[in-house]
């Protein structure tokens, strides 16, 4: 009994194989515009489709990163300054990827801006929380919406970063609610857009070493919010709290993988496969450690949690 249960998903797998094997033709042929190419996972996947021969469409946010980038590319790629938390802005972009697409229309739009702030809810405020979401999400939304005459009409492809703590919250601030934001747009923009040919994919990258994500970055943006933090808020935690969860998030940061061609791999499949995924998870602990523990039962979850992490002074 169980060596055909085993055959048969060994089949499957070797059909899923197969069939996502397929590529898209005249992929020369085919515009790609892609947000936050600065620096991480958009940067790379720039060069990575340049490379491929596609024509790249890249949105920086500095005038910096966008010389930085053609400089190490082809005379394909095109550059333009966009900020996705401005209207205006991502209004002149569309604009702007329009003139160059003309009438074959935007076959891959790749919504990878962001930032992160991790923290305990309780040391923020509704600035902290809105700064995040305005990139992550409402960015990402407004863009999307602009885009989309232009991507149905080449019946293309919308590729939108989230995270495996879409899934997941295992930290407190913004960063989690706009990837949980991402996760329930690109279902519904999915549904919808299926009934004109346009395919919609999510990755789910685990904890990559980028700009957003290095110790340096992550330690002093903790330093200063709990620095702003209320007296009383100070006092729960104590206020050598600092001192003792500062380590356990260099190691968290230390476990974090160099190689972001596991995330721009799964973003160049879902532009070019005949067959994509819905859904991408990058990085093997996305796919052993976080994953599993959203599958859990919530308490187990909570638990573990519970144990692996600091307490603050006045923990029960």
């Amino acid at each position: 009994m169980w060596l055909y249960l085993v055959a048969l998903l060994g089949l499957w797998n070797l059909l899923r194989l197969l069939r996502e094997r397929k590529v898209v033709s005249h992929l020369q042929d085919k515009h790609v515009f892609i947000t936050g190419c600065d620096s991480g996972f958009g940067n790379l996947l720039a060069r990575q489709l340049d490379r491929r021969g596609m024509r790249v469409l890249a949105a920086c946010l500095t005038e910096n990163g966008a010389e930085e980038l053609r400089r190490k590319t082809s005379n394909r790629l095109e550059t333009v300054i966009l900020d996705v938390t401005k209207t205006e802005s991502i209004v002149a972009a569309t604009q702007w990827v329009k003139e160059r697409v003309g009438n074959r229309g935007l076959w891959g739009l790749v919504n990878n801006a962001g930032i992160a702030v991790f923290a305990f809810n309780e040391w923020l405020n509704k600035e902290d929380f809105a700064k995040v979401l305005d990139v992550n999400l409402l960015g990402m939304i407004d863009v999307t919406l602009n885009m989309l005459p232009l991507v149905r009409k080449a019946r293309g492809r919308v590729v939108n970063v989230s995270s495996v703590m879409g899934r997941i919250s295992l930290f407190g601030g913004g960063y989690s609610i706009s990837k949980y934001g991402v996760e329930a747009f690109s279902d519904s923009l999915r549904r919808e857009l299926s009934y004109f040919g346009v395919k919609v994919a999510i990755i789910e990258p685990g904890g990559f070493k980028t700009a957003l994500s290095s110790n340096d970055r992550v330690s002093s943006a903790l330093k200063m919010l709990f620095d702003q933090a209320s007296s009383e808020v100070k006092e729960n935690y104590g206020e050598n709290f600092l001192s003792s969860y500062l380590p356990t998030v260099k190691s968290l940061m230390e476990t974090c993988s160099e190689d972001l061609t596991l995330v721009t791999d799964c973003m160049e499949h879902a532009l070019t496969s005949c067959h994509p995924r819905t859904r991408y998870s990058a990085g093997w602990d996305a796919k052993l450690v976080y994953l599993p523990l959203s599958y859990l039962p919530t308490f187990l979850t909570d638990a573990i949690a519970y144990l692996s992490s600091v307490k603050p002074a006045q923990a029960l």
